[in-house]
């Protein structure tokens, strides 16, 4: 059954994030899940030798003050799920530009970072990429709170969404907001 399939990478997801492992091992269960899940959002008859990444960078890690901001943005998906909406969490000062992290304003919500940077188009997904979407279980690495006004940011772990490896899928891109002219050379690289 396709929910309960889901409900497993889900589940598989959530397990490979709160994993005692580094960003390595992070990605190999990562090549591991996407090869063998039949909710792998690769295509199932394509080849698949694992995803491509920048090599990782201590320098793409950091610590920013959450500066508290008002707003809510809506994100029409283009597919079954439609509009979803988001309250700001707060921006974010970051080496890149600021960000805004946004909450899922649904039953269950959860912490989104996407971001759109200068890679995005010649060498990583031209849409853009996630730090986190805690909805999908992204615990623990991406994004990780510090206290009550901190948070550590790992770009190391930015990730395509599912859109990226098959037209099938439709996901919420960055905000304008979001995108920033810095180079993030950190994370998952273009598919293919």
């Amino acid at each position: 059954m396709d929910a309960l399939d889901l409900a497993g990478f889900r589940a598989a997801v959530a397990r490979m994030y709160l994993a005692e492992t580094d960003v390595r091992g992070w990605r190999a269960a990562r090549d591991e899940l996407f090869r063998d899940h039949p909710q792998s959002p690769i295509p199932r008859d394509a080849s698949f030798d694992g995803l491509n990444y920048f090599p990782p960078d201590d320098a793409a890690v950091v610590e920013a003050v959450v500066e508290p901001a008002g707003g809510e943005i809506e994100i029409d998906t283009g597919g079954p799920d439609g509009v979803c909406r988001y309250t700001r969490v707060g921006v974010l000062d970051t080496p890149f530009g600021e960000l805004s992290l946004w909450w899922l304003a649904a039953y269950g919500g959860g912490l989104f970072l996407p971001v759109r940077d200068a890679t995005c188009g010649p060498e990583s997904y031209g849409g853009g990429r996630y730090l986190t979407d805690t909805v999908k279980g992204t615990h623990g690495r991406g994004v990780v709170p510090l206290d009550a006004d901190r948070v550590r940011l790992d770009f190391n772990y930015l990730y395509n969404p599912s859109c990226a490896y098959d037209d099938q899928w439709l996901c919420p891109l960055a905000p304008p907001e979001n995108t920033v002219r810095a180079e993030i050379r950190a994370g998952e690289l273009r598919y293919h």
